[in-house]
């Protein structure tokens, strides 16, 4: 599975499962009960539609839990297949936040589901566990009162012995209430990674080209993709602020660039253009 895409969309779904708490002071008759007033957790499922590996013209389809929530002043933020905590707690009224604290994520990339029969004959790779920092600043009111405009940031190391490098995602997103019961998300976001990362995913060995029969290809680092993603979010009761059911839905599309585009994994046997659809419902309480 490209989990990289689908780490993209968690990111940003992030936003769209904290909305409750900027909806919160939407302009219309409080609830009795404000469950994000106080600690609280949402959890989430979905089903989205990616490549089977980065930089794939395959598809298939995968299920992306999410968990997001606030206990005892940390945030706890979805990524997929791990975690991201926010030690910071943000002062809204004076119209700027910051969030830093640890993110741990797993990636498996061209570890499973390569539907190709000539990328799958080169090598099933390792599984890579990646620990690092997440950063942002958000600016509160942006247009109006109950917007929010975040740059933030993961900066990761694998672990786990697979590329034993460092990737590195800066994103931007703009978040706003269309109504009380309606969110949208419009996120923007880049990636960069070491020459580590780019020999372990994108070049091809001697050893992977003769048994594939794909050419010889040496790989280096920089910026590898390019994306962006618009998700929308609508609380089955009409008020996000009450908690319970919500649906979510999101449309994701990246460009690889410089290796991650030229590698043979994907000039010749996929695509520089990735699409991802998904939807998923979520739970607040």
């Amino acid at each position: 599975m490209n989990s990289r895409l689908v780490l993209r969309i968690c990111t940003a779904s992030a936003a769209l499962l904290s909305m409750p708490a900027i909806a919160q002071e939407a302009p219309q008759q409080q609830p009795t009960e404000n469950v994000l007033d106080g600690d609280y957790l949402t959890v989430g499922v979905g089903a989205v539609y990616v490549p089977s590996y980065r930089g794939s013209d395959d598809y298939i389809l995968s299920p992306v839990p999410l968990v997001r929530g606030h206990f005892k002043g940390v945030d706890i933020n979805p990524r997929v297949a791990g975690v991201a905590l926010d030690f910071i707690p943000d002062d809204k009224d004076s119209g700027i936040g910051f969030s830093l604290g640890p993110v741990v994520t797993a990636s498996f990339n061209r570890n499973r589901r390569v539907r190709d029969e000539v990328v799958r004959a080169a090598g099933k790779l390792d599984p890579a566990i990646e620990v690092g920092v997440s950063a942002g600043v958000t600016k509160y009111r942006v247009l109006h009162d109950y917007d929010t405009l975040t740059l933030s940031s993961d900066v990761k190391w694998d672990v786990n012995g697979a590329y034993k490098g460092m990737v590195w995602s800066p994103a931007i997103s703009y978040t706003t209430p269309l109504s009380p019961a309606v969110v949208t998300v419009l996120a923007v976001s880049a990636r960069r990674v070491d020459d580590k990362f780019a020999r372990y995913y994108y070049s091809v060995n001697p050893g992977q080209s003769l048994a594939s029969g794909l050419p010889v290809y040496n790989a280096k680092g920089g910026w590898d993709s390019v994306n962006t993603s618009l998700l929308m979010a609508y609380d089955l009761s009409g008020d996000v602020r009450d908690g319970g059911l919500s649906v979510f839905g999101v449309a994701n599309y990246s460009r690889m660039l410089n290796d991650g585009k030229d590698t043979p994994f994907t000039s010749l046997r996929g695509s520089a253009n990735q699409w991802v659809l998904g939807a998923g419902v979520a739970y607040t309480f």
